[in-house]
């Protein structure tokens, strides 16, 4: 315990870990994340993707076959049944993914700033849920996340990139009012 306690009087730790970034610090590190992706991967950041790999393990691993499925074996496919071949721990977006759940988790820790917070209501569940749904659906047919269509979209210079931002925009404006309307 004396250890914590040292460590919240230091000031390269409060300076590194405990307080927040600014925009443009964190603008500027993603940034030199997705040039290192780019040239280690040879394929922009992309998360979602992996996230329909991760259901086709998990339907497998219940006795499910994805080998017909038009998102792994269509013209153009953006699924791979190689990649579903190479297994979980093979997959560099599992890798990718992985690292960035851990991270995140990390530094929330780091930061002390972990909570567990209560459930006000059904309500908040059913919000939760419905959105999270809504955001994986709209990932996959607009053929990517924030991550993918967003930010790798805009850094390769992709006009899809700039419309994605636009309707994002409009719908976290949206979004924002019915939440606070219904669910604060």
């Amino acid at each position: 315990m004396e250890f914590f306690n040292k460590l919240k009087e230091n000031d390269l730790y409060n300076k590194w870990f405990r307080t927040p970034y600014s925009y443009v610090t964190g603008a500027v590190l993603l940034s030199l994340f997705q040039i290192v992706m780019l040239a280690a991967t040879g394929s922009p950041w992309g998360v979602s993707a992996t996230f329909a790999n991760w259901g086709a393990w998990l339907y497998q691993l219940v006795g499910g076959s994805v080998e017909k499925w038009y998102y792994f074996t269509g013209p153009g496919a953006p699924g791979s049944l190689n990649a579903l071949e190479a297994g979980f721990m093979s997959n560099s977006g599992t890798m990718l993914n992985l690292g960035v759940i851990f991270g995140a988790l990390l530094s929330t820790l780091l930061a002390s700033q972990f909570k567990i917070k209560k459930i006000k209501n059904k309500r908040q569940i059913v919000a939760a849920i419905s959105g999270g749904l809504m955001m994986g659906y709209g990932a996959r047919i607009a053929y990517g996340c924030n991550i993918g269509a967003l930010f790798g979209g805009i850094s390769s210079l992709s006009l899809s990139g700039w419309v994605f931002a636009a309707f994002m925009f409009v719908g976290a404006v949206i979004g924002s009012k019915l939440l606070v309307k219904y669910f604060m």
